[in-house]
């Protein structure tokens, strides 16, 4: 691909927009220095290209990714999009280009540089996934389960099928306050949708009742003598408490 003019490609923040800055690339022979979203306080020192979504676009590479690299390869596109990497629109472009020169082997080749990041990524975004499938916790309100979480990566996609295959008869929601979008489940039916802000509601004397009993467990499974708070964070990230009912009995209280 002959590259002319540098440009610093201006989408929407949306998995479907980055696809289409791939595309429109290739169309245009240009090779992108940077992704960034109106949001993004960066200054260019580049001329910016504005690149509007087109799914039919965004479609025609994502089928791309499985047919002239792999499976594997998209799918590590796919949710390495979901992940808290520093650059990641430039790590990923960069791994894709690779995938595009050398097809399939792309995904074997952990010493290069445009590979390993990503790949560090992706397991440190399974291994949080993981961690909230423990951590999590639900609270009832009004007969419908509440949760609310702070992850690094988005990993609202990846708790789906676990939650949604165990409470499969229950309606639930999930809030991620980090990215500001929430996974709705009802029997039948999901969706993970931008969300600013949700409240879900003072907790009543029962919920609280349990939320007690909870930390009473909590203390009472304890062993004073062997207390070690490193191996208890160690074990239970600190970053988590703030949304675990283990820690909250009342109304606003927080473990410091």
């Amino acid at each position: 691909m002959d590259h002319g003019t540098p440009f610093a490609y201006l989408y929407d923040g949306s998995y479907a927009g980055f696809l289409t800055c791939i595309y429109e690339s290739y169309v245009r022979k240009e090779l992108p220095v940077s992704f960034s979203t109106p949001e993004d306080p960066r200054i260019s020192l580049y001329p910016e290209r504005a690149v509007e979504t087109e799914e039919a676009h965004a479609g025609r590479v994502y089928r791309s990714l499985s047919q002239r690299i792999s499976l594997d390869a998209q799918r590590m596109v796919t949710r390495g999009f979901l992940t808290c990497m520093p650059e990641k629109e430039e790590r990923i472009y960069a791994f894709v280009r690779l995938g595009y020169r050398i097809g399939p082997a792309v995904v074997r080749d952990l010493t290069d540089p445009r590979v390993a990041p990503l790949v560090t990524a992706l397991t440190h975004l399974k291994g949080e996934a993981h961690q909230l499938q423990g951590f999590l916790r639900f609270s009832e309100q009004g007969g419908v389960l509440t949760a609310e979480i702070e992850p690094k990566n988005r990993v609202l996609p990846l708790l789906r099928p676990h939650f949604c295959a165990r409470y499969s008869g229950e309606r639930f929601v999930i809030y991620d306050r980090t990215h500001r979008e929430a996974l709705f489940y009802q029997p039948g039916r999901w969706a993970i949708v931008p969300l600013e802000a949700f409240c879900a509601g003072v907790p009543g004397e029962t919920e609280l009742d349990y939320r007690r009993l909870w930390r009473r467990f909590y203390d009472t499974i304890s062993i004073e003598g062997r207390y070690h708070p490193k191996c208890r964070m160690t074990h239970m990230p600190k970053r988590y408490w703030n949304t675990m009912t283990e820690f909250q009995t009342e109304p606003g209280l927080r473990e410091r």
